[in-house]
C-alpha cells in the first residue's frame, strides 16, 4: 500500500459506516511501517491484510457500492486455505462480530479494553453542552482570554512552511519518550499530504503561527482525527482547537468525531475520558481455527480391507515412490516442485505432512493394505467454516481394485462423524474417468467449470 493506492482506497473508506479508525486510508498510511498493509479487491469489495510483527491479519471487507461481504470473506477463507495461512481477522467491528461468530464454529475472540477508540456526538465537540463539559468550556474561555486574536483557520498546500514551523516548535517542549517521538515522527511524515482534497487540516493561528495542528478523514459519517497537536504551554488551546475543528468540518451529515485510541498512555486516557466519549468503540479479533486444532494425533480408521493411519518413517519408499509419480499425479492438481526448495527428496515429503499436521493445515492417512502403504488419503483446504477438501491417489500397480473409493469413503465418514466436519467437498479433473466415477458413488455433484467437477458431502 503507497500513496499511489489512495484514490481506489478511498473509493472503499470516504463511505465506510465502521466507525473505527483502522477503516482509513491514513491510517494504513501513516502506519505502514508497522502494519505493512497491502490491499486488493474482490467480489467488489476492498481486502486489506496487515503483516504485524510476522503475524498476518485481515481487516473485515469493505464492501463498495455493490459490493458482497460474504463472498469476499469467502475469497479470504479460500486464499489461506491455498496457502497454509492462518485465519486472523481483526479490527472487526461490534456490529459484524455476530456475523463471524456464526460463521466459524471454532475461534477464540479478542476484544481488548486498549484497543478501543474514543467515539463523541459531533454535537458535543461543537457546543461543549451542558454540565458535563463545564471543564471545557472554563478552558476555551481562558484559552480566548489569553489570545483574543487568535483564529482557527483551514490549511492547505500552501501552509507547509507554517506547519513544519509549529511542528519544529511542538518538538521542543513534547515528551521525549521514545513512543511519543516516534508517533511525532509518523504525524510529520503526512506534512506532504497538505492540500489533499480528501483530508481535512486545520489550526489555530496567532500572530503568523500556528498554536495547534489537527488532520482528519471522513469515512462515511465519522471524521477520524488522525493528527490533534498544541503547544502546551498556551492554556487551553486543546479544547478550543477540538471544538473548531468540528465546527469547522463536522457538518454536512457528520454525527462522529473518532479521536482514535489512547495506546495506553494514562494521561491520554484522562484526558479523552474528560471529553465525554459517546461510547468506546469495540474492535474484535477472531483467530479462526479449524478442526485439526483439537485432535492431537491422527488416528487409525478400518474398512472390510484397509487400514488408514499415520504416515511412518517405514512408509518412506513408497510414499516417496507415490509423490514422484509425474505421469499420474497430473491428476493430483499439485506439482511438488511449486514450493520445494532444493531440500532431500528422501526425507521431504513425510517432513512436509509432518509439518502440515503440526500447522493445524493437512491430515494425510497412509493407505495399507496388509499393512503396506499403497497411497494416501489428505484432508486440506480448512475454511474454519467446517468444512475441508479430500483428496486420494493409489499407487499404480494397486489401482483398478477399488481401494481408493474405499478409502475416500471411509475417510469422508470420519471426517463428517469424527472430526465434526459439517460438509467434505472435493473434486477431480473433468478428463480423469476413475476419479469421475469414484466421487459420484461416494459424494454428491456440486457443480463445474472448465477444469473441473466439483463434489460434496454433508452429515
Amino acid at each position: 500500500m503507497t500513496r499511489r493506492d489512495l484514490p481506489r482506497l478511498r473509493k472503499y473508506y470516504r463511505n465506510c459506516g465502521y466507525v473505527l479508525c483502522e477503516y482509513s486510508a491514513i491510517v494504513k498510511l501513516m502506519w505502514r511501517a508497522h502494519l505493512r498493509p497491502a490491499w486488493t479487491e474482490a467480489a467488489g469489495c476492498l481486502v486489506v491484510y496487515n503483516l504485524i510483527d510476522g503475524e498476518l491479519y485481515f481487516d473485515y471487507p469493505v464492501p463498495g457500492p455493490d459490493g458482497d461481504e460474504l463472498a469476499a470473506l469467502e475469497a479470504i477463507e479460500r486464499w489461506c486455505a491455498e496457502t497454509g495461512t492462518p485465519l486472523k481477522i481483526s479490527v472487526v467491528p461490534a456490529e459484524k462480530a455476530a456475523l463471524l461468530l456464526a460463521r466459524y464454529p471454532r475461534t477464540r475472540v479478542r476484544n481488548l479494553r486498549n484497543w478501543r477508540d474514543y467515539v463523541y456526538a459531533a454535537d458535543d465537540l461543537r457546543d461543549y453542552p451542558g454540565r458535563h463539559y463545564a471543564g471545557q468550556r472554563n478552558h476555551v474561555n481562558k484559552f480566548r482570554a489569553a489570545c483574543p486574536d487568535a483564529a482557527f483557520r483551514v490549511l492547505g498546500k500552501a501552509d507547509r512552511p507554517l506547519v513544519e514551523a509549529f511542528f519544529a516548535a511542538y518538538r521542543q517542549e513534547a515528551k521525549q519518550g521514545e513512543k511519543a517521538l516516534r508517533d511525532l515522527d509518523l504525524a510529520e511524515r503526512m506534512i506532504g499530504l497538505l492540500g489533499d482534497p480528501h483530508l481535512l487540516w486545520g489550526g489555530m493561528e496567532r500572530g503568523g503561527k500556528l498554536l495547534s495542528v489537527a488532520m482528519g478523514e471522513r469515512c462515511g459519517e465519522t471524521i477520524s482525527v488522525h493528527i490533534e497537536r498544541a503547544l502546551a504551554a498556551v492554556p487551553g488551546v486543546y479544547p478550543a482547537t477540538a471544538q473548531a475543528f468540528a465546527r469547522t468540518f463536522a457538518v454536512d451529515g457528520v454525527r462522529w468525531l473518532n479521536r482514535e485510541d489512547d495506546a495506553d498512555d494514562k494521561g491520554l486516557r484522562t484526558s479523552k475520558l474528560q471529553y465525554r466519549p459517546t461510547f468506546l468503540a469495540e474492535k474484535y479479533c477472531f483467530d479462526v481455527e479449524n478442526e485439526l486444532y483439537a485432535l492431537p494425533e491422527i488416528p487409525t480408521l478400518k474398512t472390510e480391507r484397509l487400514t488408514l493411519s499415520p504416515l511412518t518413517d517405514a512408509d518412506r519408499d513408497a510414499y516417496n515412490r507415490l509423490c514422484l509419480d509425474d505421469a499420474r499425479n497430473r491428476w493430483w492438481g499439485y506439482d511438488y516442485r511449486a514450493d520445494w526448495r532444493g531440500e532431500p527428496l528422501e526425507t521431504y515429503f513425510l517432513d512436509v505432512t509432518r509439518a502440515d499436521f503440526a500447522a493445524h493445515t493437512a491430515l494425510n492417512f497412509a493407505v495399507r493394505l496388509d499393512g503396506r502403504c499403497i497411497g494416501e488419503a489428505v484432508f486440506y483446504h480448512f475454511t474454519g467454516r467446517g468444512e475441508a477438501e479430500l483428496g486420494c491417489r493409489i499407487l499404480p500397480e494397486h489401482a483398478g481394485n477399488g481401494y481408493g473409493a474405499e478409502a475416500f469413503a471411509a475417510a469422508a465418514d470420519w471426517g463428517l462423524y469424527s472430526l465434526q466436519l459439517s460438509a467434505v467437498v472435493a473434486k477431480c479433473y473433468k478428463e480423469n474417468a476413475a476419479s469421475l466415477r469414484m466421487l459420484s458413488a461416494c459424494m454428491r455433484r456440486a457443480g463445474e467449470d472448465e477444469t473441473f467437477f466439483y463434489f460434496r458431502k454433508e452429515v
